[in-house]
């Protein structure tokens, strides 16, 4: 029995006590795979599990808060879980979680990048296959081969939690977190390297192409307060509708200073973006301040209360006195 197969009978056996389990489908073309909410044995059927599983269902979770639900976890989907678990905005004894190994996800920018070198229509994406090594995409009656690792999100190659942090079913033998090419981040280099005239630059052009459509908000797991988000609210009114560089970038600075120690780098911001915008940059720059601070990485431990939601009076990293 594969491993998939082993994982969608551990589902059905737990289904009838579970108002539905998150997972992925094949979606609307062979280039992607949606989220899917497995409520028969006939929908477990269609689960999918590999590269094309990029979403992360645990933003889903808390829309289903007050019923018992399952979710089909990568080792960085569980990270989210973890973190709304340390939150309180799911019930530990309302959530079954089932996890096996990911070995990396594919970036579609990266793949329609390669199509489009190769004039291979993207939109005429026929199948795709893969070995682990490589990824063949036939388009237009054309395949074209790409090596994973040329295709593999950006934050797979970095990634220190291909298993799951916390699960109640693991199907598959762990295996061992990713050697990364470079100590630095690449985003964070990119911008350490930048003046501040230049950094402001940067998000200035970034922020002109944003359309505001708030997809970022929408896809991230820790975004929970989006009836009351400041760009929708009026009482107080935040922020305007103009369509201006710094009513944009506002959002997006208020945006990650929520997230502020609580952000896991799913990446699901930067990749529900529909204008590429390196959004996610924002979230890494302020998770290495809390890391450097307070030695905290989020949704890392579920007994742990992240740092900007609690309170010391002396903070071991921050020296208030004596100056």
């Amino acid at each position: 029995m594969s491993r998939l197969e082993e994982l969608k009978t551990r589902i059905k056996e737990a289904l009838p006590g579970l108002e539905c389990v998150i997972g992925w489908q094949k979606g609307y073309d062979p280039l992607h795979n949606t989220p899917l909410f497995m409520r028969s044995d006939a929908d477990v059927d269609k689960l999918e599990w590999g590269p094309l599983n990029v979403h992360n269902p645990a933003v889903y979770l808390p829309l289903f808060r007050g019923k018992k639900v399952g979710v089909v976890v990568k080792g960085c989907d569980s990270r989210s879980v973890v973190e709304l678990l340390q939150e309180n905005l799911i019930d530990r004894d309302s959530v079954v979680i089932f996890g096996m190994p990911c070995t990396g996800v594919i970036d579609l920018t990266k793949v329609k990048g390669k199509l489009a070198a190769a004039d291979a229509p993207a939109g005429q994406a026929a199948s795709v296959a893969t070995d682990g090594k490589t990824v063949s995409v036939t388009a237009g009656g054309q395949t074209v081969a790409m090596p994973f690792l040329d295709v593999r999100a950006d934050k797979c190659g970095r990634c220190q939690f291909p298993n799951a942090v916390l699960a109640d079913t693991y199907v598959g033998d762990p295996i061992a977190p990713t050697t990364p090419a470079t100590p630095v981040d690449a985003d964070l280099a990119a911008l350490d390297a930048m003046t501040v005239p230049e950094r402001m630059a940067f998000w200035r052009y970034h922020m002109d192409r944003c359309i505001r459509c708030y997809a970022c908000r929408n896809a991230c797991p820790m975004c929970v307060c989006r009836d009351h988000c400041i760009a929708q609210s009026r009482e107080p009114h935040w922020l305007t509708q103009e369509d201006t560089v710094t009513e944009k970038l506002m959002f997006q600075v208020v945006h990650a200073m929520h997230l502020a120690g609580r952000c896991t780098e799913c990446g699901e911001c930067q990749r529900a973006c529909p204008m590429d915008i390196p959004v996610l940059a924002l979230k890494k720059h302020l998770n290495r301040a809390i890391h450097d601070l307070f030695d905290y990485q989020a949704g890392v431990d579920p007994q742990a209360i992240p740092p900007l939601l609690q309170f010391k009076v002396e903070e071991a990293n921050i020296k208030e006195r004596g100056w």
